[in-house]
């Protein structure tokens, strides 16, 4: 068993999803710290200088340069140590599948239903023959998002231990929690981090590659109702939940998430509960134009406004505020172009094409632009992710950190040369 892929299998098989329902708190989950603390452990048996895992489960720590490129820019890397919350997410148990073609059977879910990904729900899958895939056994996500790029920087930090004359300036790596409920790296000091700019390793498939990203605001709408007993009810109830029903009724339909692809936005509603006396609806807009989110923003005020016309009172209130911002806005600028001609060198050295993607989501590097380190994001090689069906096949795991050797090198030369140097 190569290096990464022993490392992925034993950080996927430490739970440590995040939950939206405690997010006031950091980390929102005490299982952050499960991870925190053996990627920490496996940074400083590595000789990482700096290592450290503070209240909050991040974990950051300083590679040095080789020969000749200490002066160079520091360059970081970031990932995200939690997994989603969408699914079950412990115990986790991962297995490595020896990929023959047709359906891939996984196992089965916790109520003895067969799990299973095909060419026909993965057409990717069809060029996997012979491949060993890492899954889970139906009954759990897996977490290759993002332990997958969790493993990939540690191992690259351990090739670099093995073999010190691999050419790299001086790296910042960090590990951190609540990603997937739009935390991320928001407590990250960025000064002691030191890095000039880097990379998130937290996309998809091989060869992906994203500088575009959603902008992204949470809206939080408010019920409050009057509950009588129903027999008396005439004239004088006020159902909170059937007032979240009429907003919801306002908001376009065909703009849900799976009615939308490519450079479409959305509205997505994350959950709601309620009764009569009281209720809520959280949801999140998504677009890769940030006037178009503004425009979807008023909508939604204009829509509760219309509600409590209708009632002749407040009966619903909204709360907006934005989450995260298009990672385009950062990485398109001309000093920062060499983020992605670095990245698509590095990967047609591994023999691997470069994919732009808009990528329907945000990574931590969309808030970390925007505070003054330019992020762009690399595949971490996890597919179905957010799901029982996840995996992660071997071979591109493997290739990354090829990927990364080689990207590293690349900015052990100042970057004007860099340009020229493949």
């Amino acid at each position: 068993m190569s290096d990464v892929v022993d490392r992925f299998v034993r950080y996927c098989a430490v739970p440590s999803q995040s939950d939206p329902l405690t997010a006031s708190k950091v980390p929102s989950t005490k299982e952050q710290f499960d991870i925190a603390k053996v990627i920490a452990g496996d940074l400083t048996e590595l000789g990482a200088q700096d290592v450290k895992l503070d209240e909050h489960a991040y974990v950051t720590a300083h590679w040095p340069a080789s020969a000749g490129a200490e002066d160079l820019p520091t360059l970081g890397f970031c990932c995200h140590i939690d997994t989603a919350w969408q699914s079950y997410g412990s115990p986790v148990h991962p297995q490595i599948k020896h990929y023959e073609g047709g359906k891939l059977v996984i196992g089965t879910d916790r109520d003895g239903h067969e799990v299973a990904v095909s060419p026909e729900t993965n057409p990717r899958l069809a060029q996997m023959v012979g491949y060993d895939i890492i899954t889970t056994d139906g009954t759990s996500l897996l977490g290759g998002d993002d332990k997958a790029g969790d493993a990939m920087v540690v191992s690259l930090l351990a090739r670099l231990k093995d073999y010190p004359e691999l050419p790299h300036p001086r790296l910042a790596v960090s590990f951190v929690p609540d990603e997937e409920i739009g935390h991320g790296a928001a407590l990250l000091n960025l000064d002691e981090f030191g890095a000039a700019y880097g990379y998130t390793i937290d996309g998809g498939p091989l060869g992906e590659f994203c500088y575009e990203t959603f902008n992204a605001a949470e809206a939080n709408v408010r019920a409050k109702g009057l509950s009588v007993h129903t027999g008396t009810a005439k004239g004088i109830m006020i159902n909170a939940s059937e007032a979240i029903f009429k907003f919801h009724a306002l908001i376009p339909a065909q703009e849900r998430p799976e009615y939308t692809e490519g450079y479409d936005g959305f509205y997505y509603l994350e959950r709601m509960q309620g009764d009569c006396e009281t209720a809520l609806a959280d949801y999140i807009i998504r677009d890769h134009d940030q006037a178009k989110v503004e425009a979807r923003k008023q909508l939604m005020r204009d829509a509760v406004a219309f509600v409590n016309s209708q009632y002749g009172r407040e009966v619903l209130t909204i709360d907006i505020h934005d989450q995260y911002h298009n990672l385009a806005d950062v990485v398109c600028r001309p000093e920062n172009a060499h983020l992605i001609e670095n990245a698509r060198k590095a990967y047609a050295s591994i023999g691997q094409e470069m994919t732009c993607i808009p990528m329907r989501g945000g990574t931590d590097g969309s808030q970390l632009s925007f505070r003054g380190f330019p992020c762009a994001n690399l595949s971490a090689c996890y597919y179905n992710a957010h799901g029982v069906r996840e995996f992660v096949p071997v071979p591109e795991l493997e290739a990354m950190v090829d990927m990364l050797q080689d990207l590293v090198a690349l900015y052990a030369v100042p970057q004007d040369v860099a340009a020229d140097a493949k």
